[in-house]
């Protein structure tokens, strides 16, 4: 496989992560829009856990330790809301097990398969403005889920509080600079498309909260 032909491949997965990203957020938003405030549908957090799953590896191939350790911690919050939305024991248990286990296996068997040059991670072993915003904003997408995570162990059911759209925004305009600076155009295309859902999202919530003290 030529070089040109493996930086396709990459991109691709890349963009087939942010995909599903993509279609988790237009789920969810269509569906809030329909019910009248914020949801969080079952749809949301499947497409989490397969995009995940894709960016995880996309992560791995361009040895970047933000998408990294991001993706690896979501991806277990995603597991988590799947089973407060009732649907994680409706799955197969050889699938959920193998769901458990995925991201400790696809790290390993790459770093087997095609070893994992750890000079290349964070794309610099210096420390500069665009990488700490960069792993600034991958800590805070990261942290909104466990921002999320307590709000909904609280409630006893998967939700999406205001909080988390305003964390999610800035977030998002971290990684952007990051991108830019990189450059990586599958982070920059997906955070700035990101960032209207989430800016939107935060109008439902005020909206909804206005229409409540009417």
């Amino acid at each position: 496989m030529g070089v040109v032909a493996v930086e396709k491949f990459i991109l691709m997965l890349g963009f087939a992560g942010q995909a599903m990203f993509g279609a988790r957020t237009i789920a969810q938003w269509v569906h809030s829009e329909r019910q009248g405030r914020v949801t969080s549908p079952t749809a949301f957090w499947v497409l989490s856990t397969i995009g995940s799953l894709l960016f995880l590896t996309y992560g791995l191939v361009r040895a970047d330790i933000v998408i990294i350790v991001g993706q690896t911690i979501s991806f277990y919050i995603y597991i988590r809301n799947l089973q407060l939305k009732g649907v994680w024991l409706l799955l197969p248990l050889t699938l959920r097990m193998l769901l458990l286990t995925a991201p400790p296996l696809i790290i390993a068997a790459f770093s087997i398969l095609n070893g994992l040059d750890l000079d290349k991670l964070a794309y610099s072993t210096d420390l500069n403005l665009f990488l700490a915003l960069g792993i600034a904003g991958q800590l805070m997408l990261n942290f909104r889920y466990f921002y999320q995570w307590y709000y909904s162990e609280k409630a006893k059911e998967s939700i999406l509080p205001l909080g988390f759209w305003i964390i999610s925004a800035v977030a998002s305009v971290f990684v952007v600079f990051y991108a830019v600076n990189r450059p990586d155009i599958v982070l920059l295309v997906a955070q700035t498309g990101g960032l209207a859902a989430y800016l939107r999202n935060i109008f439902i919530h005020s909206k909804a909260k206005r229409n409540i003290g009417q």
